[in-house]
């Protein structure tokens, strides 16, 4: 089991050298943008940072977790299927988990913190 975890960790850690490694770069960026808009939005209209009322407003989660992946789906599936292109050129294989993880990190993580962190800096309404 550890042998397994071992090399996956090795295969995710190797996507930072060889073939199409701008999108390391692209992918979070683009998403950073997305969340940015959101987050401005989310300021004007007087909400709580995103991440903070998901876990605390149990009656708009469903809502606010729906509206946050119709902003970043298109990312988040263009990395999953950029990462699947990169492993079929490196592995000959496509690992699906892998691929996921590399979405959650590279799309949905920097949209969650960017949205939150500009509510916060422009003054969104203070969480309770």
């Amino acid at each position: 089991m550890s042998n397994v975890l071992g090399s996956a960790w090795e295969m995710l850690a190797g996507r930072t050298t060889g073939p199409l490694t701008l999108r390391l770069i692209l992918q979070p960026t683009m998403a950073a943008i997305l969340g940015i808009r959101a987050g401005l939005k989310d300021a004007k209209e007087g909400r709580t940072p995103y991440l903070w009322t998901i876990f605390k407003a149990h009656d708009t989660r469903k809502d606010l977790i729906q509206e946050g992946w119709k902003h970043v789906r298109k990312v988040s599936l263009m990395a999953f299927l950029i990462d699947a292109v990169y492993q079929v050129i490196v592995f000959h294989w496509i690992y699906v988990i892998q691929a996921a993880v590399v979405a959650i990190v590279l799309a949905i993580l920097p949209y969650i913190v960017v949205r939150g962190l500009t509510t916060r800096a422009v003054g969104g309404e203070r969480a309770k």
